[in-house]
């Protein structure tokens, strides 16, 4: 396992951080996995022994049960070894107006729910799960930093928000002198890679790392969806779960061949262990939240941290799978390349190659 310097923060996170969202199996989140207690004891020692420092859940999974689910079964000695992660913005419980969003109200109440839940008296990462355009950014960042200070958590991240989100924050986190956001938790795979246009340049020229979500896309990189065969019984996509959306299902099925292909390249390894070793050699990307409905996959998804891959099979996956450029990029393409920056680079580089 590698660990990689988290922005700022001077922490050392694992490049596999284990996700918890089938912790619970509770309303809508049944159709992404339903892992009982001793279940998760069993994912966690194999995460564990795996060299996985950090685990990562969410007030709004299961409604609370995930996070009661870690509290139970992390004992002294597990809480030792990992690091928790956590995320507020949405309703958990209470379902009123005010249970809801990143306002300094919620934003507490929440935290200090989470800590119950998770039995710890602290958090080491604390995302924002998505955006929240009716509170003022300074608002949210005054109630994260009194969080802070408090001792209950140790450092901000957040999720799911676009590159003026981010950049906004960051601009009043420098006014105000207040916390600080490490890194960013976002959707990225061989199949979505529209993080590239802005989000992955913020990780770069920010240092806000990208903690990539949904590694497989639901599961749809792992190899079991392939062109004119069957789909699987018994996955979240079976059950109708909506993400992520697919916009165009043939290309879909050409990266999946070729993740196939560059499977065979490699000894034992699996379309899915290519899917997130891909992503491991990205800009800007520090780790992959993964998860599991079985412990079958979670010791398939944790050996693609040993897993290189080699030069040419990396272009094989970036031919088949990138994106256009959309303006302003193309135009920066064809008439910026004498004064770009790293930032610029890791989304433009490959098109200047090509």
């Amino acid at each position: 396992m590698e660990y990689r310097l988290l922005s700022r923060s001077g922490l050392k996170v694992s490049t596999l951080i284990l996700g918890t969202m089938t912790f619970g199996g509770k309303g809508e989140f049944a159709k992404t996995g339903n892992t009982d207690l001793n279940g998760a004891r069993r994912q966690i020692d194999m995460a564990l022994d795996a060299g996985v420092n950090m685990l990562d859940t969410a007030d709004v999974y299961s409604d609370g049960v995930s996070e009661e689910i870690i509290g139970e079964a992390l004992d002294a000695a597990r809480r030792n070894r990992v690091m928790l992660a956590t995320k507020a913005r949405f309703p958990t419980g209470d379902k009123g107006p005010n249970e809801r969003g990143l306002s300094r109200h919620h934003l507490i109440r929440a935290c200090e729910a989470s800590l119950k839940r998770l039995r710890t008296d602290h958090v080491e990462l604390y995302w924002c799960h998505e955006w929240d355009g009716q509170t003022p950014v300074d608002e949210i960042l005054a109630a994260l930093d009194h969080l802070q200070s408090s001792g209950k958590i140790g450092y901000v991240g957040v999720s799911n928000f676009s590159g003026w989100h981010i950049m906004k924050m960051l601009a009043t986190a420098e006014k105000d002198n207040t916390v600080r956001p490490v890194s960013q938790q976002i959707h990225y795979t061989l199949q979505a890679r529209e993080a590239e246009y802005e989000l992955l340049p913020i990780a770069v020229d920010q240092g806000v790392d990208a903690v990539i979500w949904s590694p497989l896309a639901g599961g749809l990189l792992s190899g079991k969806y392939r062109r004119g065969k069957p789909e699987p019984e018994g996955t979240r996509k079976a059950a109708q779960w909506s993400e992520p959306p697919v916009r165009d299902v043939e290309a879909l099925y050409d990266i999946v061949e070729v993740l196939v292909e560059v499977a065979t390249h490699y000894e034992g390894a699996s379309p899915a262990q290519v899917a997130l070793a891909w992503l491991l050699t990205r800009p800007g990307v520090h780790s992959l939240v993964v998860g599991a409905r079985t412990e079958t996959q979670l010791t398939d998804n944790l050996k693609s941290a040993s897993l290189v891959l080699s030069a040419d099979d990396i272009a094989k996956l970036e031919a088949v799978s990138r994106p256009p450029l959309i303006y302003p990029y193309w135009h920066q393409a064809s008439t910026a390349s004498d004064r770009l920056s790293q930032a610029d680079l890791a989304l433009l580089k490959p098109f200047l190659e090509k």
